[in-house]
C-alpha cells in the first residue's frame, strides 16, 4: 500500500501513558449509519424548587432526615452508602502458593463512608448554569470535606464524582455529586500512581507536568485555558468528548490550591461545562471525578500527586446518540471513532454564552 499516513482517516492506535493502555482509534467509521438506540433529551423547565425532590432545601429524604433549608451546598453522610463504616473484619484465611482457593478467590473487606454533595439549593440548575463564585463555592466545599477527612479519620482516598444526566444513571436531576471515602486506594488511581511513579523513577520529572508543557507547544487539542489550568482533549481519549483539566503546576490536591487557582479552577469548570451544553445544545451528560493526593498517603504518592478532572461524556452524533463500549472494546480495547483533535475542534468551535440564556 501507497501514500501518505492520514491520522484522521486511517485506523490506528494510541497509548494512554497514565494508565499505561492503548485505544484503537477509527475516524473513517464516522459516516456509518445509525440506526440503534435514541436516547431521550434531558427534561427542560425543571422548578427552581420540587416537593418531591430528596435534596431540595426543606425537604423529607427517603429514610427520614429532614434537609436544612440550606443556601449555598449541602453535604450529607449518603443515606444509601456504597460502604459502611461500622462493620466486622473479613481477613482472607489461607496463604501460599499451595493453597488453591486462596491464590484465585482473594477478597477483603473494605469499610468507609459517602457523602452527597448538594452544588445549590435550585433544583433546575447544572454547574454551567451556576456562576463562578457559586462554583467556586462547591470547589471550597470540596476542600474543607477533604481536609475533614484527612484531619479525623484514617481512610486513604477520597473519591469525588458527578454523575450528571439520566443516561448516566443519575436518580435526581438536582445539581449534586457524591464523595466516597474508602480504606483502600481504588483501582483507576492504583494504575495512575503506577505510571506517575515509573515515569519518575525513568525520567526524573512528573508524567503530567511534561504532558502539559507539550500539549501547550502545540495546543490542537486544548479546549481552554487559563493561567492555572488546561481543559484539553487527550490524545489518548476513550469517550467521543472526554476531556481533561490538569493543573500547568504541580500541585497535588485542592487544600494546596491557592485563592488564584480556585477561582481559575471554577472559571475553567463554568467555560467547559457551557461548551459542552452547546455543543448539542443539551444538558449534557458526563461522568466527571477528581484524581489527587489521597487523604492519607503512603510513601512518595503525595510528591507523585499532580491534580486533574476526568470529564467522560457518553454522547458521539448528538443529543440522543452516545457511544457504547461493547462488543471489540469489552473483549479487545477501547475504540474511538473520531480523533481527540477533530473532538477539540468542535468543542471550540461553539460559543461561551449558554444556548439558555441567549
Amino acid at each position: 500500500m501507497t501514500g501518505t499516513f492520514d491520522f484522521n482517516n486511517d485506523s490506528h492506535r494510541r497509548y494512554n501513558p497514565l494508565t499505561d493502555s492503548w485505544v484503537l482509534v477509527s475516524p473513517h467509521r464516522t459516516q456509518r449509519p445509525w440506526q440503534g438506540q435514541q436516547e431521550k433529551t434531558s427534561a427542560g423547565g425543571l422548578p427552581e424548587y420540587d416537593s418531591a425532590c430528596y435534596l431540595c432545601p426543606g425537604n423529607t429524604r427517603a429514610t427520614g432526615p429532614v434537609n436544612p433549608k440550606y443556601k449555598s451546598t449541602f453535604v450529607f453522610v449518603n443515606d444509601y452508602a456504597a460502604v459502611k463504616v461500622d462493620q466486622p473484619p473479613y481477613e482472607q484465611s489461607g496463604s501460599g502458593d499451595d493453597d488453591l482457593k486462596a491464590r484465585l478467590l482473594h477478597a477483603q473487606g473494605t469499610r468507609g463512608t459517602c457523602f452527597v454533595i448538594c452544588f445549590s439549593p435550585k433544583h433546575n440548575v447544572t454547574l454551567p448554569l451556576m456562576s463562578v463564585p457559586e462554583i467556586e463555592n462547591v470547589l471550597e466545599t470540596w476542600t474543607a470535606l477533604y481536609d475533614k477527612l484527612k484531619t479525623e479519620t484514617t481512610f486513604r482516598y477520597l473519591q469525588i464524582f458527578e454523575n450528571k444526566g439520566a443516561v448516566m444513571g443519575c436518580s435526581n436531576p438536582h445539581p449534586h455529586c457524591q464523595a466516597w471515602c474508602i480504606e483502600t486506594l481504588p483501582s483507576e488511581p492504583a494504575k495512575e500512581f503506577t505510571s506517575l511513579r515509573s515515569y519518575n523513577a525513568k525520567h526524573g520529572t512528573c508524567l503530567l507536568c511534561d504532558y502539559a508543557k507539550v500539549e501547550q507547544q502545540d495546543p490542537i487539542r486544548i479546549v481552554v485555558q487559563n493561567e492555572s489550568f488546561l481543559a484539553l482533549v487527550p490524545f489518548w481519549a476513550v469517550w467521543p468528548f472526554e476531556t481533561l483539566i490538569l493543573a500547568k503546576s504541580h500541585t497535588a490536591s485542592l487544600v494546596d490550591f491557592s485563592p488564584k487557582q480556585k477561582t481559575d479552577l471554577a472559571d475553567l469548570i463554568h467555560k467547559l461545562t457551557i461548551r459542552y451544553d452547546n455543543l448539542f445544545q443539551t444538558s449534557f451528560p458526563y461522568s466527571m471525578g477528581l484524581h489527587q493526593a489521597p487523604i492519607n498517603p503512603v510513601e512518595d504518592e503525595t510528591q507523585l500527586s499532580h491534580f486533574h478532572m476526568h470529564f467522560y461524556p457518553p454522547l458521539l452524533r448528538g443529543a440522543t446518540v452516545r457511544k457504547f463500549l461493547v462488543g471489540f472494546e469489552m473483549l479487545g480495547e477501547p475504540q474511538r471513532d473520531l480523533t481527540a483533535e477533530q473532538a477539540a475542534d468542535r468543542i471550540r468551535a461553539v460559543e461561551e454564552v449558554h444556548y439558555l440564556l441567549k
